[in-house]
């Protein structure tokens, strides 16, 4: 099965969690995600401790394979950004942990 989780979703947890207006909340969350992808452009890495920690990673140029052709092509560097979840996440997932 596959959730796909919205920022309605996460607007509406936060205004029943927390208490404060949609509007603030959507405010919060906005800012809260702007601040992440700044860094995350600027070459930071985030680290939000117990969850996970975003950072960005340049893959260098490489050479590809057209699977219909055959034919080699270079794939040009690119800028990914690599989610690497905490110890406490892993465990939550996998049950072993809380």
């Amino acid at each position: 099965m596959v959730k796909t989780i919205t920022r309605a979703d996460l607007i509406s947890a936060l205004t029943e969690d927390v208490g404060l207006p949609k509007t603030d909340c959507a405010n919060l969350l906005e800012a809260t995600l702007n601040e992440i992808t700044d860094a995350l452009i600027s070459g930071d890495r985030v680290k939000i401790a117990g969850f996970a920690s975003f950072f960005p990673h340049q893959k260098p140029e490489r050479t590809g394979r057209n699977p219909k052709t055959g034919e080699e092509a270079p794939i040009p560097p690119r800028k990914v950004i690599l989610f690497r979840p905490s110890v406490e996440m892993r465990g939550r997932v996998s049950g072993t942990g809380e």
